[in-house]
């Protein structure tokens, strides 16, 4: 199963299993079922609760959050999750504070999907991975797709928090495969993170690479060209869960060496935290700072040749490793 009929299955199956849930968007209905087809069906299959709304991002963020407010669950869409912008003030002024600010808390279960990142020839404004704009706010949770984690356990666990969830999804996953690893790598999972090492290898690996899922087949091909090329074991970490990110989890899985990659331009972002925190959890057990990989500070290219030059590939991770590794 591709990861966009794994999560097309997982939006059937929340309409099915809770009469409350609601999905709306731009564009979704059938038989057009969204830009990248993961509502398609819905429509058909569950008149009355899939909501096609007018090309406003704030418009229809706020009609979510206030379904959601009212008792139901509701999972809204952001066609392209470079628009989602458009509802900072939706989702940072009224549905995050929302869940606190009426004098107790009160549940709001509400996930908004943003298509995000670039690789399909796009262009700027329609390949960008915002999510370091919504790291720190309160109330709100972020997630990040992964061709390792089941979409309806991980839509399950976002309406279970009771708060606004951001949900990113990286548009080169759509028609990657799910649970897919080669050998000589073995992937496992431990709670909310998925773990990929190499196969019956019982030598603790020379370095961790920590990526959320978009950035995963980009590490793993990484990965394997540094332990055919130079024999460094490197093990890779993926969260499903960015923000607020559980650090103590991470700490099992150590390696005394650690990079993160993410698709975003420096500065304030996701990876930074994820390196704060484990600076402060563990320097001592560190040969070294914590190295951030990003994609370079510049807008993205359609042009596939230059959006490669732009953009966090297997040879700006394999390159941050073995500098990592050097000290």
């Amino acid at each position: 199963m591709r990861v966009a009929e794994n999560l097309n299955a997982a939006l059937h199956g929340l309409l099915d299993d809770d009469p409350t849930a609601y999905v709306l968007g731009e564009d979704i209905l059938d038989p057009y079922g969204g830009a990248f087809k993961v509502t398609k069906g819905l429509s058909s299959r569950f008149p009355g609760r899939v909501i096609g709304t007018p090309i406003s991002e704030g418009a229809l963020t706020g009609v979510a959050a206030g379904l959601a407010l009212t008792g139901n669950a509701a999972v809204a869409e952001i066609m392209f999750g470079d628009f989602v912008s458009l509802a900072f003030d939706q989702l940072c002024n009224f549905a995050a504070k929302s869940v606190s600010m009426y004098g107790g808390r009160l549940p709001l279960r509400m996930v908004v999907r943003c298509p995000t990142g670039g690789g399909r020839g796009y262009g700027p404004t329609h390949s960008q991975s915002l999510q370091k704009h919504f790291v720190g706010m309160p109330g709100l949770s972020l997630y990040e797709m992964s061709p390792f984690h089941d979409n309806r356990a991980v839509l399950a666990t976002m309406l279970e928090r009771g708060e606004p969830c951001l949900f990113f999804e990286d548009k080169i996953l759509y028609t990657r495969p799910m649970d897919r690893v080669d050998p000589p790598f073995l992937l496992r999972r431990d709670g909310d993170l998925a773990v990929v090492d190499i196969r019956d290898s019982a030598e603790r690996p020379d370095c961790m690479v920590i990526a959320p899922g978009g950035m995963a087949h980009r590490v793993l091909a990484a990965m394997r060209s540094l332990l055919v090329e130079q024999e460094i074991r490197t093990r890779l970490l993926v969260p499903s869960r960015l923000y607020p990110l559980d650090a103590d989890a991470l700490l099992p899985h150590l390696a005394d060496v650690v990079v993160v990659a993410e698709e975003s331009t420096a500065g304030g972002t996701w990876g930074s935290e994820v390196a704060h925190l484990l600076h402060a959890r563990v320097w001592e057990r560190l040969r070294g700072p914590v190295r951030l990989v990003h994609s370079r500070a510049a807008v993205i290219p359609t042009a596939a040749h230059l959006e490669n030059e732009v953009l966090v590939g297997e040879s700006t991770i394999h390159r941050a490793v073995r500098e990592a590794l050097r000290g």
